[in-house]
């Protein structure tokens, strides 16, 4: 097998550990880098510091923000009385997309996983619950996605805020169990909400 440039090892290297990217896809990406204009490649470079040097968790869910507040927690239009529950800031994305739920959220940072040493003090939990200690909330949408890490997150969740006497749902199974929550249309979204169930 002919034997690449060290820079380009290297660019492959570091595009291959990016979450979805395969090593075809991060060689593919690496040789169109490569043919990119210098200015380009700049403009990449500087958008992606930017992004991680002024992007931050939205002090009241977790989101990312590049204010204290974010864009959804300062809307005055939406429902404050229920809050849905994501893992990821893409899955606000993918529920704001339908177009069929106009709450709060709340976003994780992930799942409650022993096989990986995540446990639940390393997401962002406790400051779910000291928002239903200090904020008038009804009803909370557990909309993990349908793994097993997703339902243990769901039912670690529900036993929390049981004793608050706050009603508690989970995210329907018109999701196929397995998926991503990011990948699917706003009508299967839309249907899961709509079937969400009270988690007991």
């Amino acid at each position: 097998m002919a034997k690449r440039a060290k820079s380009i090892e290297q660019l492959i290297s570091q595009l291959n550990k990016l979450p979805g990217i395969g090593s075809k896809t991060a060689q593919r990406l690496a040789y169109h880098v490569i043919d990119m204009k210098d200015e380009e490649v700049r403009e990449l470079s500087n958008a992606m510091l930017e992004a991680k040097q002024n992007i931050h968790k939205c002090d009241r869910c977790q989101n990312f923000t590049d204010e204290d507040v974010c864009y959804i927690c300062r809307d005055n239009t939406r429902d404050t009385s229920t809050i849905c529950v994501v893992e990821y800031p893409k899955d606000v994305e993918a529920l704001e997309r339908s177009n069929c739920y106009h709450g709060l959220y709340h976003v994780l940072h992930g799942t409650i996983s022993p096989s990986r040493a995540i446990h639940a003090d390393e997401l962002s939990i406790g400051s779910l619950i000291k928002r239903l200690e200090t904020e008038d909330i009804k009803e909370i949408i557990v909309a993990t996605n349908p793994t097993t890490e997703g339902d243990t997150t769901a039912l670690y969740i529900s036993r929390l805020i049981e004793p608050l006497g706050i009603k508690v749902s989970r995210i329907g199974y018109g999701l196929p169990v397995g998926g991503d929550l990011e990948y699917y249309d706003e009508i299967t979204i839309s249907t899961a909400l709509e079937n969400r169930r009270t988690l007991k």
